[in-house]
């Protein structure tokens, strides 16, 4: 028979706001996922493989900045979700995780599929709920009602993350023929409002006091959505004072021209070399997540500002650079808007902002005289992929070389919104949490992988719902090239047995399997033929293959790096 407790927890989700649920088929989740496909008002997509389904999850909540239900099996189906949540809980994107679960009379007891579940991802999500296993007693309906509630209701508080809610099922699993439908009867919904975060007007005092006492400030912006409100604010706060804002790509500052600082990564070695503290800020404002830049998180480090004021409506709070001093609660737009009016802005240092617009220009005008007549690289490559991307689209950036590439390059269009997998910076889901957004996106959505990271989630592509408009980039080099970029395991004899392990696999035969149109190419002449047709918006996923040697990569890597020294 259908359960009825089951029928409730798929009910609320629905009434909850729930819009999508991404299924993993199992036999002991069936009451959960016949309660799903028979629901006329949920959207459920289908994947097989549980990592991928997770991080299709992950990008589908990410897209609709929504809560997903991702609903999976018993046994090590629920430990294979552990890297998307992982993902989700440090990007701060909310996921309902429901696992089916034995009995609990029944653990460790050698039944199959079966191992502790309650509790299982300890601190990577925000809390777990153990669903009761007897319906029988009079409290049993409120009480399951109100722990659905607080989960949903949790996926959604800020900071926004994973809940895990495991429920353990009796057989029978399946409903006989012609069963009917029991009435699932009342449902209690309990609403909770977001409290506004702001700022008093006491502690805008004491940041007044603060800012009044220095004038060399930075603005450094982590992972960020894109997001044209807070744009504003901060871009007439900066220019109101004269103050650089530097941004990684992944911070989705692109569209700001003036003052903004992009090229940190590439400058900052050469301070760093030098132990020079003239880009040292007296206040550094911070907001957003994680920092792509190694140089930049070390030079910050070396040489700390007086005060550091992160923004962050509420949560945990990471002290990135050591030197975090107070925490303002409440958002980037609001914090800047407010700051506009609050703030003197007459006594900024000029000169300070001068250097570091200075160094910019520097790197950007010797960066565009570099290419030419070179061996062909990925980093060429993707120069050429950045200059002729379509306008309003989404550009997915895996982890490993591709999103260093991206972020020494720059220049991207101003509509263009990046995507990547920085929360804990894996390369296992980059390709499905790609797909997870084209699933429920009307843009266009480009995704740059290397070839490792795209072979290791060739399972996010497996499933009936691949949608038209994924395009995906494979920089090929037949091997884990980063390993090469990196200081420690570039040097060792044990390099390419161990740490690049050389791989001969093409895309070919991936793209034949998934019916997705293919192209390849190993030059740039090849590549600047084939982009157009690849990048058309036609309905019809594609895969481009760009083919590369690993050493030409390191040597036009290290050419390109060392000209700014």
């Amino acid at each position: 028979m259908l359960i009825p407790s089951i029928q409730k927890l798929v009910e609320m989700i629905h009434l909850k706001g729930i819009k999508y649920v991404v299924i993993s088929p199992g036999s002991r989740s069936a009451p959960l996922t016949l309660a799903v496909a028979r629901h006329a008002k949920l959207s459920s997509f289908v994947i097989p493989d549980e990592r991928s389904a997770c991080f299709i999850a992950l990008g589908i909540a990410q897209s609709t900045k929504n809560t997903v239900c991702i609903i999976t099996t018993s046994g090590t189906a629920s430990i294979n979700l552990f890297p998307g949540i992982s993902e989700a809980f440090f990007q701060k994107v909310p996921l309902l995780i429901i696992t089916a679960d034995r009995p609990v009379e029944w653990i460790d007891q050698l039944d199959g599929q079966t191992i502790f579940q309650e509790n299982l991802y300890g601190q990577h999500v925000k809390k777990s709920y153990q669903f009761p296993t007897h319906e029988n007693h009079a409290n049993s309906n409120w009480y399951t009602q109100r722990l659905v509630n607080e989960a949903i209701n949790l996926t959604c508080e800020y900071p926004k993350g994973p809940v895990h809610l495991n429920v353990p099922v009796r057989e029978p699993f399946y409903p006989t023929e012609n069963e009917k439908e029991e009435q699932i009867g009342q449902i209690k919904l309990i609403s909770k409002k977001e409290t506004d975060s702001k700022i008093t007007d006491s502690q805008w005092l004491i940041l007044q006091s603060e800012w009044s006492k220095y004038n060399k400030v930075l603005i450094v912006g982590g992972q960020y959505n894109k997001d044209h409100s807070h744009l504003v604010a901060l871009e007439r706060f900066s220019q109101l004072n004269k103050i650089p804002i530097v941004g990684d790509i992944i911070s989705n500052l692109h569209s700001i021209i003036d003052l903004k600082i992009s090229f940190h990564d590439l400058f900052l070695k050469k301070y760093l070399d030098r132990n020079k503290n003239e880009l040292q800020p007296e206040i550094l404002i911070t907001y957003g997540r994680s920092i792509l830049s190694k140089n930049l998180k070390q030079y910050l480090r070396l040489f700390k500002p007086k005060i550091h004021w992160h923004i962050q409506t509420s949560g945990h709070t990471a002290d990135t650079f050591q030197s975090l001093s107070r925490i303002l609660e409440t958002d980037p737009e609001s914090f800047f808007a407010t700051a506009i009016e609050r703030f003197d802005h007459t006594f900024i240092n000029e000169n300070y902002a001068k250097l570091w617009l200075e160094e910019d220009a520097r790197i950007t005008e010797k960066s565009q005289s570099y290419f030419g007549n070179r061996e062909f690289s990925e980093l060429e490559a993707t120069k050429i992929i950045f200059e002729n991307l379509p306008d309003n689209i989404n550009l997915h950036l895996a982890n490993s070389m591709p999103v260093r590439l991206a972020n020494i390059l720059c220049g991207l269009k101003n509509d263009v919104e990046i995507f990547a997998n920085r929360g804990t910076s894996g390369i296992d889901g980059c390709t499905s949490t790609a797909v997870g957004i084209a699933l429920v996106s009307k843009k266009l959505n480009i995704l740059i992988s290397g070839d490792i990271a795209f072979f290791y989630d060739r399972n996010g592509l497996w499933h009936n719902n691949l949608p038209g408009n994924i395009r995906i980039i494979v920089l090929n080099n037949h091997g884990g090239g980063i390993f090469r970029i990196i200081d420690g395991p570039s040097k060792l004899p044990e390099l390419e047995d161990y740490f690049e392990t050389h791989q001969k696999l093409g895309v070919r035969h991936t793209a034949m399997d998934f019916n997705m149109d293919y192209f390849h190419c190993k030059d740039a002449i090849q590549l600047g033929n084939h982009l157009s047709q690849f990048l058309a918006d036609d309905g019809k996923s594609k895969i481009l293959e760009i083919e590369t040697k690993s050493k030409v990569n390191k040597v036009i890597f290290d050419q390109y790096i060392s000209q700014f020294f």
